[in-house]
């Protein structure tokens, strides 16, 4: 073989390998992230984290009931969905949020048109670099910044840190997060639960029994034509489980006997009718609930109504 043949396979060569690596980028970026991979990109220390799948929510009709809810009449929204031509009841597939002291975290699966976000980005006052982009939001504390993470998975972040998305990049080294198979599910955690800030009315006397819990997951799953909540509790002990079961159903009771001391009956559109369904049990150092959800519960709480 002589030197000139020699040199054209060791071209060849290296570019079939930087072809194999180029291909292996694109690959593994292209790859769907798994719920358990996304969750762990997210910052999660004493944030509340939500998922919802909207494809599941769009096919059982619900997203429906959005079309008259304040998302859709916001005139900052019409002005984005115009610019971007990005509509979530459309375009969005799932979302996973974290809201952390510190800012939101988002990771959004989707359809996104990236030269129009990097347009409407640049036409209101932010910056680009590359892929990366950050904004001002509608007061200072708020700053935007988004990149893609993947052609369909974008990483955005709401904070007074106009480079927060970025922290989307590192993986957290924690164990397999427990991730409900539900179309939207909310994972609490056990410090907001103790301190009973930002809760409902009426759902702090149920929080107070969850104090000793090590993780609170709530889930929303369809049960025929109907919903359901589901909570799963990760107790200390078995001991703490059982007793956590019989307090549950002992405020549940409770509430039931307040309403009717005041000669009233639980209303299935609202939150009593959905807190006095109510029913739990224990096993072994879990404790699991169950709460009914109606169709005018629903349409009550998303104003469409």
């Amino acid at each position: 073989m002589t030197p000139r043949t020699r040199a054209w396979l060791l071209i060849l060569l290296i570019s079939a390998l930087c072809g194999l690596a180029l291909g292996g980028v694109i690959w593994y970026r292209s790859r769907a992230l798994s719920f358990a991979a996304m969750f762990k990109r997210l910052p999660t220390e004493d944030a509340v984290v939500l998922y919802i799948d909207f494809s599941r929510l769009r096919a059982g009709g619900i997203l429906a009931l959005l079309d008259g809810s304040k998302v859709g009449e916001d005139p900052e929204y019409q002005s984005f969905v115009r610019k971007t031509d990005f509509d979530y009841k459309q375009d969005l597939d799932a979302a996973m949020v974290a809201f952390a002291a510190k800012g939101k975290y988002m990771l959004l699966r989707g359809r996104f048109d990236w030269k129009s976000l990097r347009s409407y980005a640049l036409a209101n006052d932010g910056r680009c670099n590359n892929s990366f982009c950050k904004m001002p939001g509608s007061v200072p504390e708020r700053r935007i910044s988004f990149f893609p993470m993947q052609p369909n998975l974008m990483a955005m972040a709401v904070s007074d840190d106009d480079v927060a998305a970025l922290r989307m990049n590192a993986v957290d080294a924690r164990g397999d997060a427990e991730i409900p198979d539900a179309p939207l599910w909310l994972s609490i955690p056990p410090s907001l639960v103790k301190s009973g800030q930002s809760l409902p009315p009426g759902t702090q006397m149920f929080a107070r029994s969850l104090e000793r819990a090590q993780a609170v997951t709530l889930a929303i799953v369809q049960e025929g034509d109907q919903f359901a909540a589901k909570l799963n509790v990760r107790c200390a002990s078995v001991p703490d489980a059982s007793a956590l079961a019989a307090e549950l159903n002992k405020t549940t009771g409770l509430l039931r006997e307040m309403i009717e001391r005041e000669h009233q009956k639980a209303n299935p559109a609202d939150l009593s009718g959905f807190l006095t369904s109510g029913a739990f049990r224990s096993e072994g150092a879990r404790v699991s609930g169950h709460w009914g959800i109606t169709r005018a519960l629903i349409e009550n709480l998303l104003g469409g109504s």
